[in-house]
């Protein structure tokens, strides 16, 4: 560190505008002379405000629908599980390849026949879902979807 590289910011009083024309502020304190802006409240106008002409967020065309914020559950169909037995669960689906993360909803949607005999727990399953699985011998369960583990960093 040396002296002359020191960043240093003066006291610095604030701006007294409006108070005569040796202050660098007077008369129109900085305002320009006459309009909107040059009023009291002017401050005030919504963002967006374009002096009563149609505002710009009206003006440009918007997209049609909405975005949702809920992730969407990765489906599974009910044939895709003939492949598997016992304990069904979002880990084992991701081990077989059938969704992309054990970490977000599953739904098993039914499609087809189910001949294993399987315990499937997951977080959704359509009522003929469920009904196909029992069927074959099986069972649902409802579950909450898996949280990641933290893990900690060494230092």
């Amino acid at each position: 560190m040396k002296y002359n590289d020191l960043q240093v910011n003066k006291n610095t009083r604030p701006t007294r505008a409006g108070r005569g024309i040796a202050a660098g502020h007077g008369k129109t304190a900085g305002r320009g002379t006459k309009g909107q802006k040059a009023r009291a409240g002017h401050s005030k106008m919504p963002a967006g405000f374009m002096g009563g002409q149609r505002a710009i967020m009206q003006a440009i065309p918007k997209l049609k629908g909405f975005k949702s914020l809920h992730d969407k559950a990765q489906v599974v169909y009910t044939d895709h599980l003939n492949e598997l037995s016992g304990k069904v669960d979002n880990f084992t689906l991701f081990d077989k390849g059938l969704i992309k993360t054990p970490y977000a909803k599953v739904k098993i949607i039914s499609r087809g026949e189910v001949t294993s005999n399987l315990n499937l727990e997951t977080q959704f399953a359509s009522k003929t879902a469920v009904e196909a699985i029992k069927k074959a011998g099986g069972s649902f369960k409802k579950v909450a979807v898996p949280q990641r583990i933290a893990t900690k960093t060494e230092e």
